[in-house]
C-alpha cells in the first residue's frame, strides 16, 4: 500500500486551526498534565514528555531512545495509528521545550512515524489570537492501539558510529550545548568529565532560537549558525540528546540536509567509559571565539 506524503516540519497556528476537525489529525500536546488542563487545543491528546517514557535511563546515560516494544506501548495508549498526520505542541515558551518537542518529534520519525510536524511557536502562539478555540480539563480518552514499531538507524547514532565517526573522521559532530560546557567548564550532572567529543564543532541550539517570538529564526539566519558545520554526514549530540534533538531538527528537517543523525546516548553515555577521549578548552580558529 503506497504511504502518504510526508508532512511539513512546521505548522502555523493558522494552518492548524483550518484543519483541526480532519479525522486523521492527531494533536500531540507534551505539557504537564496539569498545564494541558489549564488550556488546550481543542481535540489534543496529552502526554508528558518528562514523565511518561519518552526517554530512558540505561548505562549510565539518562535519555536514551526507549526500546521498540516501550514506544509501541506508548502510541498505542495514545491511539496512534500509523496513518495519522501528528502536530506536536509544545509549550513555546523557550527553547527547552522546543527541544523537548523536537525529541518527541524525532522519536517519532526513527520510530517510523513519517507523519510528523511542530506546532510552530508552540501554544503560546496558538492562544495569541483570542478568536482560536481553547478547551479546558482532562483529554478525551481514545481507544488504545497496537503500533507496529520498526525503529529507523538511519536517523540514530548509536556508541559504536560515533567511535567509528570520531576514527575515521567520517562525520561532523555537532555540539548544541553553550560554550562553557563545550569548553569544559560546565559539566552536565551525569557526565563523568566535562568536555566534548574529540574534533567535535559548537553550535549552540539557542543560538537558532529567537527568544523574543519563541519560533526557530529564519531559514537565512539558520543557515548562517550552521554554516560551521562541515558537509556530509553529521551527528548532533549534547548531554543527554535533549537540546540535541533540536539542532538535529534544524539540520535534518528545516535545512533539509542529508545524513543527520541524533546520538541520544550524547555525552553522559560517552564518559561512563575513561578510555574514551574527551577533549577541552577553545578551539583555536574556532569562529566566534
Amino acid at each position: 500500500m503506497p504511504q502518504p506524503p510526508s508532512a511539513s516540519p512546521l505548522i502555523s497556528p493558522e494552518q492548524l486551526a483550518l484543519r483541526l476537525k480532519e479525522p486523521g489529525l492527531l494533536v500531540l500536546d507534551v505539557r504537564p498534565s496539569e498545564t494541558f488542563e489549564a488550556g488546550h487545543v481543542p481535540g489534543a491528546v496529552q502526554s508528558d514528555y518528562a514523565a511518561d517514557g519518552w526517554r530512558v535511563a540505561r548505562g549510565g546515560a539518562g535519555g536514551l531512545l526507549p526500546e521498540a516494544d516501550a514506544l509501541s506501548g506508548l502510541f498505542g495508549r495514545l491511539g496512534l495509528r500509523p496513518d495519522h498526520e501528528v502536530v506536536v505542541v509544545p509549550a513555546g515558551a523557550g527553547v527547552n521545550d522546543f527541544n523537548a518537542a523536537a525529541r518527541v518529534y524525532w522519536t517519532l520519525q526513527v520510530a517510523g512515524h513519517g507523519r510528523v510536524s511542530l506546532l510552530d511557536g508552540g501554544y503560546a502562539a496558538w492562544t495569541r489570537d483570542p478568536s482560536r478555540p481553547v478547551k479546558t480539563g482532562r483529554a478525551q480518552a481514545r481507544q488504545e492501539t497496537t503500533y507496529p514499531v520498526r525503529l529507523d538507524p538511519r536517523l540514530r547514532a548509536e556508541l559504536g558510529d560515533v567511535e567509528r565517526a570520531i576514527a575515521r573522521r567520517s562525520a561532523a559532530l555537532v555540539d548544541a550545548r553553550s560554550a562553557a560546557a563545550f569548553e569544559g567548564r560546565e559539566k552536565s550532572p551525569q557526565a563523568r568529565v566535562g568536555g566534548r567529543l574529540p574534533g567535535a564543532v559548537l553550535a549552540d541550539v539557542s543560538d537558532a532560537y529567537d527568544p523574543a517570538t519563541n519560533r526557530l529564526r529564519p531559514r537565512e539566519e539558520l543557515d548562517q549558525v550552521f554554516a560551521k558545520v562541515p558537509k556530509g554526514e553529521a551527528i548532533s549530540y549534547c548531554n543527554t540528546g535533549h537540546s540535541a534533538a533540536g539542532n538535529w531538527f534544524v539540520l535534518s528537517e528545516v535545512l533539509g540536509r542529508s545524513g543527520v543523525k541524533l546520538y541520544d546516548g550524547s555525552m553522559t553515555e560517552w564518559t561512563q567509559d575513561a578510555n574514551r577521549p574527551v577533549e577541552a578548552g577553545p578551539v583555536k580558529n574556532m569562529q566566534g571565539s
